[in-house]
């Protein structure tokens, strides 16, 4: 068990032949009851091992044989938290378009995949077509996404977004007056990474500016990062931001006429998470051609 009541992490061999999965997790988990096991299951949080496979299973009745390694992988707040619903863009049938949400997962992890984009597609969606991942944005940014809903759109979306054929812009808010540049190219982690920057307008109340930025690389956070290497971070980020003005409150004349050391200023001004704005980062627009009916398909939000 792990030190956090709310997560139980275990890796069990069946021992008895021909038992239904939900009899194992009761074994295993007598604290829980039959209805809340059932919940860990459809949340995508038990995984079995038979061989060399390791899939992710939700059928409680399914039987088991001697040897079988069950995984149980249980967080309280995958169960509990509720986040707002994506909204449908487009529907081409072998794949639909969504805006997602901030706080929603792009793809599950071992812990469940219950408020993740395909899982909730696959329930509350479009229940009669599965969903498969094709790409991915960070938990925080809220934008366009893509489902695919056949194999073989998956394999041929991915394959677009893995060849850098998918023309991808963002919309995001920086803090400070945003330097006239059109290309970030520093590397990240020791690769090649182009951020372009398409549009900038500086709003001198906020001093904050809003960009329209296209990455011709896909870099994890690497909108994130290039910004914030600059100066000039993404408004609400906790991870990359918190040595820049989004992350403190503006000192008082009474603290600065005082000679309080700066550091200490800003070590009392510095705002809780709960304080800070949401990661001001959206996916805002898609272009992309299907090889197998020579179509470009263009998507794009609002302002």
């Amino acid at each position: 068990m792990n030190d956090s009541a709310s997560k139980i992490e275990k890796h069990v061999f069946v021992d008895k032949e021909n038992l239904p999965l939900i009899a194992h997790l009761q074994a295993i988990c007598p604290e829980f009851s039959k209805q809340k096991l059932k919940r860990i299951l459809q949340a995508g949080s038990v995984w079995l091992t038979q061989g060399k496979s390791t899939k992710r299973v939700r059928r409680s009745q399914r039987k088991l044989g001697i040897g079988t390694q069950i995984h149980l992988y249980f967080d309280e707040q995958i169960l509990t938290q509720q986040i707002n619903p994506p909204e449908l863009v487009a529907d081409a049938k072998d794949f639909s378009v969504w805006n997602k949400p901030k706080g929603m997962f792009s793809q599950g992890t071992k812990w469940g995949d219950a408020n993740s984009i395909c899982r909730w597609v696959e329930q509350n969606g479009f229940p009669d077509r599965p969903a498969f991942q094709v790409h991915r944005l960070d938990r925080a940014t809220s934008g366009l996404i893509l489902v695919a809903h056949n194999k073989s759109t998956a394999r041929k979306l991915t394959a677009l977004f893995e060849n850098r054929q998918v023309e991808k812009h963002y919309r995001v808010s920086v803090e400070g007056n945003f330097p006239t540049i059109d290309l970030i190219d520093s590397d990240i982690d020791e690769k090649q990474a182009k951020t372009v920057i398409l549009e900038s307008s500086y709003n001198e109340n906020l001093n904050q500016s809003a960009l329209i930025v296209r990455i011709e690389t896909g870099r994890k956070h690497q909108i994130r990062k290039h910004l914030a290497s600059l100066g000039y971070p993404v408004v609400g980020d906790r991870l990359y931001g918190n040595n820049f003005p989004d992350a403190l409150k503006t000192p008082t004349i009474n603290e600065l006429t005082k000679g309080i050391p700066t550091g200490e200023i800003r070590a009392k001004n510095r705002l809780s998470r709960n304080e800070r704005a949401d990661l001001q980062l959206e996916s805002c627009f898609l272009r992309f051609k299907l090889s197998d009916d020579d179509k470009r398909y263009e998507f794009s939000l609002p302002k």
